[in-house]
């Protein structure tokens, strides 16, 4: 029997979805400011499918995605809104750990915008503050190059909770990151940093298993939780795009996502969730396979 630890699926897209609201470019903060309950609805069904970390709304709060709309004042009560619905849906559920959220400071899967590490370690540095004392850990999601992975380590260096590196890799090449850039490389700042388990994320679940043979050798426990989407498209990666720019797969249902993330145990992972567009049935399902396996869900 092994200890696994099953993350919730996605966040940011359920949350869109279940609004029935607009797509815009503030994503799951504009459903958030919009429905906050919302939030705390899509926690605590995670945790009903038996996901055992709800990982808060935060991913796209930053103060630069807020000044877009003149809401950069608004951040830390928006950090407080996305703190307390995963604990009320802690509380509720019994049990369960929080993982403060950290996402790309400018956008996702454009490494060509990641400012200098100084300026990112402040700018971590100040959610890393306001969360620290109402998180278990730390998740940094969708680190698309080194450069990326350097700032939002600074940032949460010596914070006093466990931090886990999630890095995002090329749709058609599991062992680059989305710049290019080898994932092997990673090894300097993980010496450096130390980070407390390693993941693969919103990445294409075919290209995962390629990226977990570069980090199972770090030493350190790792794991993936994939994206559900076609691909990421041109349009996506335009300035201040919506999500309606990327398309959901359509053969990527529960039982075919469970077939993947326990491929990757079967790789020694010890961390599995979903991303986005994998949902609470996924999970569900994951956890079903996972228990049926003789693991234990941590």
């Amino acid at each position: 029997m092994t200890d696994i630890t099953l993350l919730d699926g996605s966040i940011g897209q359920e949350l869109v979805k279940r609004s029935g609201d607009r797509a815009t470019p503030l994503w799951s903060t504009q459903v958030m400011i919009d429905h906050p309950d919302l939030v705390g609805d899509v926690h605590a069904d995670y945790f009903r499918a038996g996901a055992t970390i709800a990982s808060t709304n935060s991913y796209a709060l930053h103060r630069n995605r807020l000044e877009r709309v003149g809401l950069e004042a608004e951040l830390l009560h928006l950090v407080d809104t996305a703190l307390a619905q995963a604990k009320a849906a802690r509380d509720a559920h019994g049990s369960g750990r929080i993982a403060g959220v950290l996402g790309p400071l400018l956008a996702s899967y454009r490494p060509d915008l990641q400012p200098p590490v100084d300026l990112a370690k402040a700018r971590y540095g100040e959610l890393v503050a306001r969360m620290r004392d109402h998180v278990d850990l730390f998740l940094i999601e969708t680190v698309s190059s080194l450069l990326e992975a350097e700032g939002a380590l600074a940032g949460t260096e010596g914070c006093g909770r466990p931090v886990w590196l999630a890095l995002s890799v090329m749709d058609e090449d599991g062992n680059r990151f989305r710049s290019g850039e080898a994932v092997a490389d990673i090894a300097p700042l993980v010496a450096r940093f130390d980070p407390d388990a390693l993941l693969i994320n919103c990445s294409r679940p075919e290209a995962i298993p390629a990226a977990l043979d570069r980090i199972k050798g770090f030493g350190k426990p790792f794991g993936a939780y994939a994206n559900g989407f076609t691909r990421i498209t041109e349009a996506f990666l335009a300035d201040a795009p919506t999500v309606d720019a990327l398309e959901q797969r359509q053969d990527l249902g529960p039982v075919v996502y469970a077939d993947h993330a326990m491929g990757w145990l079967d790789q020694g992972a010890t961390i599995v969730g979903g991303c986005c567009e994998v949902g609470p049935a996924h999970i569900a399902e994951l956890a079903r396979r996972l228990r049926a396996a003789g693991h234990n869900v941590v």
